[in-house]
C-alpha cells in the first residue's frame, strides 16, 4: 500500500523546512530504516528516515526546496500504484518551467538554452536555469538528476566543471534570428544557433565554490544583526581556578559512585554562573527599545562547536538544577546539536549565554551576545601566573573570563561588580556548592 512521507515539525515554531539533500531517488528500493532525504531548519540540519519498506514511487520536492511542514515530500509503496492522491497543492509548480521574458541580445553573449531537443521542453528549476543562464552552460550536455528527470543546480554545477558551456562569439548577435515579440532572441533561438566553440572556461583562478547552508545564513545574519544594533563593550578579567581544578580531580577519582566523574570545568562554571545571575536581575535580561524583560529563572545557552555551525542550545531553569543535572543537561543538549537533532524548541528561549574556548588555548577573545540578551560570559584558558603572597613570589592556574554587555541596557560599574562576584564563587567553589 502507498504511504506518504510528510515533511516533520521540528518544534512548536517550525512552519517549513528546506530539503538539503535526497539520499534516495524515483524508482529506488528502500528500506525501513534508510535516509530518505535531509534537511534543516533555520537552526539545525536533521535527516528524515523510512518508516515503510517498498520503492520509491514518487518525489514531489527537490533540492532546496522550502516545504512546509506536514506536506507530503515523496511516497513510498509498490511498483504501479497510483500516488496522485497524494500530490500536494502546489507541488506541481515546483515541476514547471520557470516563465520569464525573453531579453534583447545587445550583444554576443549567450542565455542558456531551455528545450533538450526541438520542440521537447526540458524540465528545470528555476536556481538550475539561472546559473545556466549566467555560465552559459550547454543544456544539450546536461544530464538530469533531480526528480522525474528534473535539471537541478548540482547538474549545471557539473557541466561548469567539466568545461561544457557553449560561446556564440564567433557567429555574433547578428547570426541569431530572433523569433521572440518584436523579433527579441529568445533562449529557444539560441538553442537552435550553432555553437562556435565547446570548451572549458580558464578564469586563471583556483578556488572551490561552497554555497552558504541555510544555518550558516542564519548565524550571519544574527551576528551581523548583533553587532549592528548594540553597543558591546567587552570587560576581561582572571580567577584563580585552584578551587575548581582540584574539585574537579576529586570528582575524576572519586565521583564515579555518584554519577559526577563526567563532571568538567565548564560545567561548574555554568553552575556558578547560574547562582550568581540570581542576584544580577538585570544581566539575566532580554532588552528592548522600550523595556527589559528581567527573568525570574535562569535560562543558560551553551555556546556549541558542530559540524554545520554554530548552535546555542539552552539549558532551561538552570538555576533550581544541581550541578549534577546541569552537566547532565549540557551533555545531552550539546550531543543532540552535534548528532543533528536537536529540536528548534531548544535552541530559543535563552537568558544568558557562555561560550567557552579554554580547550583551543584562546586566553582572551570578544563573544557577540545572542540577542534579545544582554550579555555573554566567554571562559578562556587556563595559564599560569605570579603573584606575592607572604613576601613569597608563588605561581598559580589563572582562567581567563571575557564578558561582553550591551551598554545600553548596562553600565560599566554594574558589569564589573558582576564579573567580581563571578570571580569570588568560583574561587570558593565548595561554597557555592553548599549554599
Amino acid at each position: 500500500m502507498a504511504t506518504p512521507v510528510i515533511m516533520p515539525r521540528q518544534g512548536q515554531s517550525v512552519e517549513s523546512c528546506i530539503i538539503a539533500e535526497w539520499n534516495k531517488k524515483k524508482g529506488d528500493k528502500v528500506e525501513i530504516g534508510d535516509v530518505l532525504f535531509s534537511y534543516e531548519t533555520d537552526k539545525a540540519s536533521f535527516e528524515e528516515t523510512a518508516k515503510v519498506g517498498g520503492t520509491l514511487l514518487e518525489i514531489f520536492f527537490e533540492e532546496g526546496d522550502d516545504v512546509p511542514c506536514l506536506l507530503n515530500v515523496c511516497v513510498i509503496g509498490d511498483e504501479g500504484e497510483d500516488v496522485s492522491a497524494f500530490r500536494p497543492e502546489g507541488a506541481e509548480a515546483a515541476e514547471a518551467v520557470e516563465e520569464k521574458p525573453a531579453e534583447t541580445v545587445a550583444a554576443p553573449v549567450v542565455t542558456a538554452t531551455v528545450t533538450a531537443t526541438a520542440g521537447s521542453e526540458m524540465k528545470i528549476s528555476p536556481r538550475a536555469k539561472n546559473l545556466a543562464e549566467r555560465s552559459c552552460a550547454n543544456l544539450n550536455l546536461v544530464e538530469a538528476t533531480g526528480p522525474n528527470g528534473r535539471v537541478i543546480e548540482r547538474d549545471i554545477e557539473k557541466l561548469i566543471a567539466e568545461g561544457k558551456c557553449t560561446t556564440y562569439a564567433a557567429q555574433g548577435a547578428d547570426a541569431v534570428s530572433g523569433t521572440g515579440i518584436g523579433g527579441r532572441v529568445s533562449t529557444a533561438d539560441l538553442a537552435s544557433a550553432p555553437a562556435a566553440v565547446v570548451a572549458p572556461v580558464d578564469n586563471g583562478l583556483d578556488y572551490e565554490e561552497v554555497k552558504h547552508s541555510n544555518i550558516r545564513k542564519v548565524i550571519a545574519k544574527s551576528m551581523h544583526n548583533s553587532l549592528s544594533n548594540m553597543a558591546q563593550l567587552t570587560f576581561n578579567t582572571t580567577f584563580d581556578a585552584t578551587a575548581i581544578l582540584n574539585y574537579r580531580k576529586l570528582l575524576k577519582a572519586q565521583g564515579e559512585a555518584y554519577g559526577m566523574d563526567k563532571v568538567t570545568i565548564n560545567d561548574m562554571i555554568l553552575f556558578a554562573v547560574s547562582r550568581v545571575l540570581m542576584n544580577n536581575p538585570e544581566f539575566n535580561a532580554h532588552y528592548y527599545d522600550d523595556k527589559m524583560l528581567l527573568f525570574k529563572n535562569v535560562h543558560l545557552g551553551v555556546a556549541t562547536d558542530t559540524e554545520r555551525g554554530l548552535m546555542v542550545p539552552t539549558i532551561f531553569n538552570a538555576n533550581k538544577m544541581s550541578l549534577k543535572e546541569i552537566s547532565n543537561q549540557a551533555k545531552s543538549v550539546c550531543g543532540m546539536c552535534r548528532n543533528g537533532a536537536c529540536s528548534p524548541d531548544l535552541l530559543k528561549g535563552g537568558t544568558f549565554t557562555v561560550s567557552n574556548l579554554g580547550s583551543m588555548g584562546v586566553e582572551s577573545f570578544t563573544p557577540i551576545i545572542n540577542p534579545p540578551q544582554v550579555a555573554i560570559l566567554g571562559v578562556c584558558a587556563t595559564t599560569t601566573r605570579v603573584r606575592e603572597v607572604n613576601g613569597e613570589i608563588k605561581t598559580y592556574p589563572a582562567m581567563g573570563l571575557s564578558l561582553t554587555f550591551d551598554h545600553r541596557a548596562l553600565d560599566g560599574a554594574p558589569v564589573a561588580r558582576f564579573l567580581k562576584e563571578l570571580v569570588v564563587a568560583l574561587e570558593n567553589f565548595s561554597m557555592v556548592l553548599g549554599a
